[in-house]
């Protein structure tokens, strides 16, 4: 029975990829930051491990406690809407950290079993600010492409060892902190200095005002299909409004 260490799955797509994997029949590690009892359903092909993706040593004692695993979810990551000109460095740096290096610490963790076993799957979910020009999002997207690129050169360094790894680009969800804040209208008020912010309301009202979006269930789909494809494909848009961003580019 094959498993599945998924990233982040204390709420939004990454849990409803836990399950989706699990109603598959898969054992699934599901990791999260604090884990809560009563988020997943019981079951002894359920595990929930604690894991900080910024923390060496979270990574090092996750890993261990999943065990073999055949497919690894990087799908932990931290929103970020702003303008570039009012978002501080350290904010900045907070986002790359998990966003970016957290993927590719968690990546290099499991990788030598892969390599090891010659099969095997990852994963990187990214977003659907990848295919497009979006404002107050600088920040959020720069952590992203750099996922992208980083997928894109994963996936030739070990395709002679029967491991792929693939990228899939979720649209923007109604239940996600990004979404939210937009069918709000509002956007952190310490992150958009007065002079942006007739142009942030703008941005925000054409967000909401948007007629496609992404259901977390579209992910959960399309890291699936994204595992078990053999095409050779690189990048899954996932939900309607990334699919049509993509087929524009």
């Amino acid at each position: 029975m094959n498993t599945v260490l998924i990233t982040g799955t204390s709420s939004g797509y990454g849990q409803q990829t836990a399950r989706h994997f699990h109603a598959q029949g898969w054992n699934v590690v599901a990791t999260m930051r604090t884990p809560r009892p009563g988020l997943l359903p019981e079951s002894d092909r359920f595990r929930v491990v604690a894991l900080d993706v910024t923390d060496p040593e979270s990574i090092a004692a996750a890993v261990e406690a999943a065990g073999p695993v055949d497919v690894l979810v990087n799908n932990a990551g931290v929103p970020s809407i702003g303008v570039f000109e009012g978002t501080p460095m350290a904010r900045v740096r907070e986002v790359f950290e998990t966003n970016t290096f957290g993927v590719m610490a968690m990546t290099q963790a499991v990788l030598p079993q892969l390599r090891e076993r010659g099969s095997g799957v990852v994963v990187n979910v990214t977003s659907s600010v990848v295919l497009g020009h979006m404002p107050l999002s600088a920040v959020y997207k720069a952590s992203k492409m750099a996922v992208e690129g980083f997928t894109a050169s994963l996936a030739l360094e070990l395709e002679p060892f029967g491991v792929r790894a693939r990228a899939v680009e979720p649209g923007a969800c109604l239940t996600t902190n990004f979404a939210a804040r937009a069918t709000n209208g509002t956007a952190p008020e310490e992150l958009v200095p007065e002079p942006y912010r007739a142009f942030a309301r703008k941005a925000m009202a054409d967000f909401s005002g948007q007629e496609l979006f992404t259901r977390e269930s579209d992910v959960a789909e399309t890291v699936w299909r994204a595992v078990h494809d053999t095409t050779g494909q690189l990048r899954f848009p996932a939900g309607a409004d990334a699919v049509r961003l993509a087929q524009a580019k």
